[in-house]
């Protein structure tokens, strides 16, 4: 890169050319061709405990790794509505796949945030690189000349089965060992272990393990200022670029809950096949379930439940889409609700498959049948911390009454 290009990147960006990124209709119907691929692949994906190597290569060559990488690099740039439609359409066809691809493109968006020079040392040599994340702090820092020296654990590190950088949370410290912020440092996986400790009844295949890093030194232009971000203020020189102005909690919440509503779909796709052929219920006279209007209430009841999880989705999808192209980090409030959105989907999505397993009767649990993955994938997935809707009520409550003393600074 030239010395004019570091200086004025903006400057360099606007007048070349950029890569045409696929609209998104084209992302959403690769997404949707994928889906017999990865129905075929659940149960190994399941049972190897990581995604089939085979799903990675159809979404790697689909773009669909690329949903938030710059155009810069040959990424799509897509808005965050997209982002979400393309993951919640995965999880037709297998929760664990959908999960890892809403977390690496979910990290990537996180690694466009960075200053240039991170940007160049990610994608700058493969545009096909990927990126996975944990927002837990669970390392020791110290101060060196350019940077900080690293050591840790992280856990619950999905996707880094399949990916090339990792971008994990640490204390940042200055020359006595004091902590002056909290910071995103992404590192190399070359430079970490992975230790395989994901044994779970649930998401089994997204191969959650933990990373360690052993005193690992990661330069300055490579650590990103949580503190900052929580209100909006990212290094990227590119601040014309809109999806990267989005507001860093809403994104990094709200993703996780695109593949559960694809998940309560699926649930209902299963159950409407096996009542379309014949299946009955047990000890009454009903030969065929869609003749008893007890499966027709349910019925209704769950369908009206996944349109509400994905209306409240959309609704706050759209909200982070806007406030980015405005260009101005999201009100207090509306962050709050984006939480609060996220928890409703979850449950609304878990409580709508739980109406389907009932129509469905104990068969749903039996090992041959997709439904007790999907249950499993679901229970699994809506449990996560940030998921957590009893929390997101409590700070969302806060914040409608004025509360300035909150219960969790990631909002």
């Amino acid at each position: 890169m030239s010395r004019e290009a570091r200086e004025d990147p903006m400057t360099t960006t606007a007048a070349a050319p950029q890569p045409t990124a696929a609209p998104a209709t084209a992302l959403k119907e690769s997404a949707r061709a994928l889906v017999p691929l990865l129905k075929e692949n659940a149960g190994r994906t399941e049972a190897d405990r990581r995604v089939a190597e085979e799903n990675i290569a159809a979404l790697s060559g689909a773009g669909l790794f690329r949903l938030t990488v710059p155009r810069r690099f040959g990424g799509h740039e897509t808005d965050f509505r997209t982002f979400m439609e393309v993951t919640c359409e995965l999880a037709h066809g297998c929760g664990s796949t959908a999960w890892v691809a809403m977390l690496i493109n979910g990290a990537n968006w996180m690694a466009a945030l960075y200053p240039e020079q991170a940007q160049q040392e990610v994608w700058g040599g493969d545009p096909d690189a990927r990126v996975c994340s944990v927002l837990t702090p669970s390392a020791t820092s110290r101060a060196v000349d350019g940077g900080l020296v690293v050591s840790g654990r992280w856990g619950f590190a999905s996707g880094s089965l399949h990916s090339q950088w990792a971008a994990l949370a640490i204390p940042v410290v200055d020359a006595s060992g004091q902590q002056t912020d909290q910071g995103l440092a992404l590192v190399p996986m070359h430079e970490l272990r992975i230790e395989d400790t994901w044994y779970v009844v649930g998401m089994r295949g997204t191969g959650s393990n933990t990373l360690v890093a052993d005193k690992v030194f990661v330069p300055a232009h490579r650590i990103l200022s949580i503190t900052q971000g929580l209100q909006g203020v990212y290094p990227t020189e590119h601040k014309g670029e809109a999806l990267y102005r989005a507001a860093l909690v809403p994104v990094s919440s709200l993703a996780m809950v695109g593949p559960q509503v694809g998940l309560a779909q699926a649930g209902m796709d299963a159950v409407t096949d096996s009542l379309a052929k014949g299946k009955g219920i047990s000890y009454t006279f009903y030969e065929r379930a869609s003749e008893a209007p007890s499966t027709h209430i349910q019925l209704a009841e769950a369908a009206q439940l996944i349109d509400t999880a994905m209306l409240h989705l959309l609704r706050a999808a759209d909200d982070i889409d806007t406030w980015a192209v405005v260009g101005e980090n999201m009100p207090f409030e509306t962050r709050a609700r984006v939480r609060m959105d996220t928890g409703y989907v979850a449950r609304r999505s878990r409580e709508a498959l739980d109406l389907l397993l009932s129509i469905q009767g104990a068969g749903s649990f039996a090992e041959a049948n997709p439904l007790q993955r999907i249950w499993r994938d679901q229970e699994t997935a809506s449990r996560h911390a940030i998921v957590n809707q009893a929390i997101a009520g409590e700070l969302y409550g806060r914040a409608l009454l004025g509360i300035e003393e909150q219960v969790t600074p990631f909002i």
